[in-house]
């Protein structure tokens, strides 16, 4: 096994400086100060610090983030907070969109508020994914995917064509990856519809196999070193050598490639997911003329969303973003047409019936 060497201080310090690079950008056109302000809950680098700063000087808008690492915890938050939520603007994944929905907690998005509405790529604007009951209800902003993320020096190009090579006895005690992603993955690994849209008329079968991947998962339980549940601990098992590879969403993979690491990414042969991230209104918002001026800002320049992917790792929705991302960046975010082939979208059709069942599947392979 090659040993790894690797400056950890410079690491973390690139990452933590990423959003600096948008010093002073001119991305507003001076406005008449609006006041007050916009509370919003998304991920870590979802809103360029340079941005937020600029926004807040030339609106008077104060933007208070809270950081969230689950969509989950972020429903049942904004569930307890309901009909008066705290927040404005939230960071809802596409294929999550009808249990808010139907929990009231969104409201239907009035594209008409945005001017800046068409710099999106309509490939995620406009696709069947995001038109709900005849309503738009998301902003996207960034895109990714489920990879197999792999140390180049301890795992070849070849080995990462499949998934098969994550449970191989061959690297037992060096994989990592998040169990309810997994199951999407090995259901459809298995040759079954991941997003269980296929099985609504049949929850029996659904159960069945969800419970054929919870099996799986239990019997390979002593190959696995880690599941983990967030992007930075991830990223820092990597740093430390403590896996040599790992299923994970393409944006914090992406950062130790843009930041020199020698990792790679790829869309395995039997397939994967992909996702959308969107900014959405809180139903009742208490700040939401504020939100929509946010929202509307943050869509005024491709450069703000190159910003944003080079900072996430996850993949700009912007139209011409990539025309300001260099080489590397374009090599941590791009795919071939090959591995994008093999790729599908999460839909959120049957998410009351797969995650009724997935989740309790979840705390029986970590009790196992």
């Amino acid at each position: 096994m090659t040993k790894l060497i690797f400056n950890r201080r410079r690491f973390l310090g690139t990452a933590a400086m990423t959003g600096a690079a948008l010093a002073s950008p001119a991305y507003l056109r001076r406005a008449n100060a609006a006041g007050g302000e916009v509370n919003i809950w998304t991920y870590n680098d979802f809103v360029p610090e340079a941005f937020k700063e600029q926004f807040e000087a030339d609106t008077g808008i104060k933007v208070n983030i809270r950081l969230v690492d689950d969509q989950g915890k972020q429903f049942n938050l904004l569930a307890a907070e309901a009909p008066n939520p705290s927040v404005d603007i939230m960071t809802v994944a596409g294929h999550r969109f009808l249990q808010f929905i139907e929990s009231d907690l969104l409201a239907p998005l009035d594209t008409d508020r945005l001017s800046n509405w068409g710099k999106i790529n309509p490939t995620f604007s406009e696709s069947d994914w995001s038109t709900i009951n005849d309503n738009k209800w998301g902003m996207p902003i960034l895109s990714g995917m489920e990879v197999l993320s792999y140390n180049t020096e301890l795992v070849s190009a070849e080995e990462a064509q499949s998934w098969d090579t994550l449970f191989s006895e061959q690297y037992k005690g060096q994989t990592a990856y998040v169990i309810q992603d997994m199951i999407s993955i090995i259901m459809l690994k298995m040759g079954y519809d991941g997003n269980m849209v296929a099985y609504l008329d049949d929850p029996e079968k659904a159960a069945a196999i969800v419970e054929e991947a919870k099996q799986f998962l239990i019997e390979k339980k002593p190959l696995v070193r880690k599941y983990y549940d967030g992007g930075a601990e991830l990223q820092q098992m990597f740093v430390n050598q403590d896996i040599a590879m790992a299923q994970s969403w393409n944006g914090p993979a992406a950062a130790l490639i843009t930041d020199g690491f020698p990792l790679a990414m790829t869309i395995p042969k039997e397939g994967s997911y992909g996702f959308v991230y969107t900014f959405n209104i809180a139903n009742n918002a208490p700040n939401a003329d504020n939100a929509y001026t946010f929202m509307d800002a943050i869509l005024a320049s491709p450069e703000i969303g190159a910003a944003m992917t080079k900072a996430s790792g996850f993949i700009s929705t912007y139209k011409d973003a990539s025309n300001y991302l260099n080489d590397v960046d374009k090599k941590a975010t791009s795919f071939s047409d090959e591995e994008l082939a093999n790729l599908q979208f999460f839909r959120a059709e049957a998410n009351e019936m797969k995650y009724g069942l997935v989740d309790p599947a979840v705390e029986a392979i970590k009790a196992a």
